[in-house]
């Protein structure tokens, strides 16, 4: 595919936001209507764009081990995180015909097996993890601790998420599933989410840890205020083994800092990620807890003010960045062209590689790095400008961009080759910077959000899980769906 010259112009959307306006029902809960039916034109992109990034999954993981690499081509190492996206992505690889369900159980069950026996202990090499969780990079090939890189709880609950997403998925009463349902409920109760729970250096109150190293112990750090780790809490409270107090919910989410960011009233958090990984498994429509209940609002409708602020900031282009607008835009942790400061125009910028880049009210990391993910990621919370964005990409730079195995994890237009040698990727002489790989943590949101805003499999299928919905319920979450959930199968 060529790459199309050109400015792309920002186009208006009015009509479009009305069919994704809220209705304010009873008990004042706002809860989202349901979108308008894709156009032609969206269904046979998001079709492209879906399977492509599935067969990235499916093509680039180790077929004798299922870990799937941190980035590709070239893998230098597995991310743990990027297996859980990967377990997600075969159910929806079944659902869509590109592999046969025993293809999907297959692969699964191998990975399933290959983490389950995967040695663990607290020596600082020859192992994968240590009670229960895995570090966050593990070796391609032997699957054991890379190099010094930490003991991850927010990477083993990404993790997790995959494997529990399979526990429902595969429940056909045949002996290859059943086993995919004894080894997901192995690997999730043998965490021992309480020896990684702590107080908080600051404020003193129980929180989760984010990290332990052998050769040094916990880190002081601990997740407070909005971030993506809700997913981590509510694994943590719903473990049947070793389980932590439920109070530590109502810890993580007062210390929310909420606010007005370019028109949009949210819980504030720079990176769109942090609004994106947890509702890939979790459904955000209704879900309300104690903070979110008082303001009228539910997850969905945070993250989707989350989306437009983000969108509105690039389309202000504070920085003078090239190609900003309303439909090529996205701010969220990516890769980037280098680690230097230039000067660009009237000011100096200062260029990163891998970078969490956002902006909110907690700050601005914005150098002029954007990434499809923050668009793809957001489908279901905003379709009318986050498909557009992703088209806009892809139609804008063309293979520089997209390619066989979909979006490239991220852009810079403004970058230059005089500025510098890249960490990666390409210096395009008109375009700018182009990243060579794609992440594993980038693609998994790309292809499970648009699913979950074409036909909501994922969100559907962990609505089954007990551990999940028994969290939500003493975490102190209403949903209409979760009440039904709770219900049905709640421990």
């Amino acid at each position: 595919m060529g790459v199309v010259l050109g400015q792309t112009p920002m186009f208006v959307r009015a009509p479009a936001l009305l069919c994704f306006s809220l209705a304010l029902l009873a008990g004042g809960v706002v809860r989202p209507l349901a979108a308008a039916p894709l156009a032609v034109a969206d269904e046979s992109f998001l079709d492209d764009v879906q399977e492509r990034t599935f067969r990235w999954f499916w093509e680039q993981t180790n077929a004798a081990n299922g870990l799937v690499p941190d980035r590709a081509p070239h893998p230098p190492f597995s991310s743990i995180a990027a297996v859980g996206f990967g377990l997600t992505a075969y159910g929806v690889g079944v659902e869509r015909g590109w592999v046969s369900r025993p293809e999907a159980a297959a692969r699964v069950r191998t990975t399933l097996r290959f983490l389950a026996q995967a040695p663990m202990g607290d020596r600082p090499a020859g192992v994968s993890g240590h009670r229960g969780f895995f570090y966050h990079f593990l070796t391609m090939e032997a699957g054991h601790r890379y190099r010094t890189n930490e003991l991850s709880s927010i990477d083993t609950a990404l993790m997790m998420m995959g494997v529990l997403f399979c526990r429902e998925y595969f429940d056909q009463p045949v002996a290859e599933e059943a086993e995919i349902r004894n080894l997901a409920d192995h690997l999730y109760r043998r965490v021992e989410w309480d020896w990684m729970a702590t107080r908080s250096f600051w404020s003193r109150r129980q929180l989760m840890r984010m990290a332990w190293r052998p050769e040094a112990g916990f880190s002081r750090a601990a997740y407070e205020g909005m971030d993506e780790a809700m997913f981590l809490y509510l694994l943590a409270i719903g473990s049947p083994t070793h389980p932590i107090d439920p109070s530590a919910w109502e810890n993580f989410t007062s210390t929310y800092q909420w606010g007005t960011f370019h028109g949009q009233h949210y819980v504030q958090f720079g990176p769109l990620f942090g609004y994106q990984y947890a509702h890939v498994w979790i459904d955000p429509r209704g879900l309300q807890d104690a903070a979110l209940r008082p303001r009228g609002i539910d997850y969905f409708e945070n993250s989707r003010r989350a989306t437009l602020a983000n969108r509105t900031h690039c389309l202000a282009n504070p920085g003078n960045f090239r190609d900003y607008s309303g439909d090529i835009w996205g701010l969220s942790a990516c890769d980037g062209p280098a680690n230097i400061k230039r000067q660009v125009g009237a000011q100096v910028v200062r260029f990163s590689t891998y970078a969490a880049r956002g902006a909110s009210l907690r700050g601005v990391r914005d150098d002029g790095t954007l990434t499809p993910t923050a668009a793809g990621g957001s489908v279901p919370f905003a379709p009318e400008i986050a498909i557009p964005a992703l088209r806009a990409m892809q139609a804008r730079y063309g293979a520089l961009l997209y390619n066989e195995y979909g979006f490239l994890d991220a852009f810079n237009p403004t970058y230059r080759a005089e500025f510098g040698p890249v960490q990666r990727g390409v210096v395009h002489p008109v375009h700018g910077w182009f990243d060579a790989s794609q992440l594993g943590i980038d693609q998994g949101p790309i292809l499970l959000m648009i699913e979950n805003h074409r036909s909501g499999l994922i969100w559907q299928v962990m609505r089954r899980n007990p551990y999940l919905t028994r969290a939500l319920a003493l975490a102190g979450f209403t949903a209409g769906w979760l009440e039904g959930a709770v219900a049905a199968g709640g421990e």
